[in-house]
């Protein structure tokens, strides 16, 4: 499936929607360059998923997590100025393995090995400058997020 938006208000609320169709356990892999829109997204899935909180990009951090509704968290790994992940892989796995746990991975290589098969996986293109195309992978069984 391709989604195309032209905005980051556009991008926010196609993350909202797919946040609402999020219960907990899924594993979603952001992939795109600098910029495309991941961490627009992610706020808009943590939306979505009824968190109030400000999201930032953990890009330094590397990871952040928040509180949404029905006990769902929100894990959102950023991985772009990492080589080895080392202990984080570890924090990774085990958020995995949580039912409740919606988490959000960026610059996924250093970590691809840890990653479930069964992921959703978002490609961010940009075919012109005002257009961003998320082609979207795995996501069967979320119903209609377009």
């Amino acid at each position: 499936m391709i989604i195309e938006v032209r905005s980051e208000e556009q991008t926010r609320a196609f993350g909202e929607k797919l946040g609402r169709s999020l219960k907990g356990g899924e594993v979603i892999e952001l992939i795109g360059d600098v910029g495309a829109g991941k961490t627009s997204l992610t706020k808009g899935i943590a939306k979505g998923l009824g968190i109030t909180e400000d999201v930032q990009s953990p890009t330094f951090t590397i990871s952040r997590q928040y509180e949404g509704h029905d006990g769902i968290r929100l894990a959102h790994y950023d991985f772009y100025r990492i080589n080895d992940a080392g202990i984080m892989a570890d924090e990774l796995h085990e958020v995995l393995g949580d039912p409740k746990t919606v988490t959000v991975v960026e610059w996924s290589s250093v970590v691809e090995d840890v990653l479930p098969d069964e992921r959703i996986k978002i490609t961010f293109t940009s075919p012109d400058i005002d257009t961003r195309e998320l082609t979207i992978e795995g996501a069967n069984g979320l119903g209609d997020i377009q």
